[in-house]
């Protein structure tokens, strides 16, 4: 494996702005490759891409809004425009309304949660996996969550949504399985980003605890697998769903439960 195993690569980021995005958009660009970055945020995007050309990459910032198929049709044909091809892409917009049970979700709300998860996810593959077709192949992941796999109370439309993901991940690895083009899903659990990080220490700490190791993810350890799924030591690996969730996805391991030698009870022995 080279020091930059992404030199002379293209790289698409939906959902570039921050936390997670803006994390595998740097990791992307100091693996050596041009990274197109998307959101409807240009401001933000447009830090990161000066982050990214401060430390000598190559990025464009492209206003995006995921769930229009014009927006995101511009978004690939700006990364072909600029770079001459496209190789990779992260599908990683995500939204959804605040946590309630789900007859208190307003309609508008959930329909948003599923326009941007489901349908953002369908119009980026729409369009990037023709660009990468001329490109000769490349590799897509998508963005779902643990929750898109066990379900979550209170999440109806995020949990919908993304699991939905996970539904087309595996159908676009099929249908384009023999054609030089892998797809591939990641969940992740919680990961402190900007969004955990205003929540506070107290739920910091509640989220670590929610997972087998104890501990939250970072942005790093998901855009590190994002990239390797992306690279050529995953080349027989498409239709994935990759756990990034401390172990959350394995089952539950109570605190205080199970210890070693102490006996289970209520088995029926």
């Amino acid at each position: 494996m080279t020091d930059l195993p992404f030199q002379g690569r293209v790289a698409l980021i939906a959902g570039g702005s921050r936390g997670i995005g803006a994390a595998t958009a740097e990791a992307f660009a100091a693996a050596g490759a041009a990274v197109v970055l998307g959101a409807r945020d240009i401001e933000a995007l447009a830090s990161v891409a000066k982050r990214i050309e401060a430390s000598g990459g190559r990025a464009l910032a492209v206003r995006c809004d995921v769930t229009d198929a014009g927006s995101q049709r511009e978004l690939a044909e700006a990364a072909v425009a600029a770079f001459g091809r496209l190789d990779a892409a992260f599908n990683n917009a995500t939204a959804g309304p605040l946590p309630a049970p789900l007859a208190d979700i307003d309609p508008a709300e959930f329909d948003q949660g599923i326009a941007t998860n489901i349908g953002g996810t369908f119009l980026g593959m729409k369009f990037q996996i023709p660009a990468m077709l001329a490109s000769g192949g490349g590799a897509i992941v998508n963005m779902a969550s643990v929750a898109g796999v066990n379900g979550t109370a209170n999440l109806a439309a995020y949990v919908a949504g993304k699991a939905g993901i996970i539904g087309l991940t595996k159908v676009a690895a099929l249908d384009y399985a023999d054609q030089g083009v892998r797809v591939n899903v990641v969940a992740p659990g919680p990961i402190l980003t900007h969004h955990l990080e205003a929540a506070g220490p107290e739920a910091q700490r509640l989220a670590g605890l929610s997972t087998p190791m104890r501990r939250t993810g970072s942005a790093a350890e998901v855009a590190r697998t994002v990239l390797w799924l992306c690279s050529e030591q995953s080349s027989f690996i498409t239709g994935a769903v990759i756990p990034i969730d401390g172990g959350q996805a394995a089952g539950n391991k109570p605190p205080q439960m199970y210890r070693q030698g102490q006996p289970m009870g209520g088995t029926g022995d």
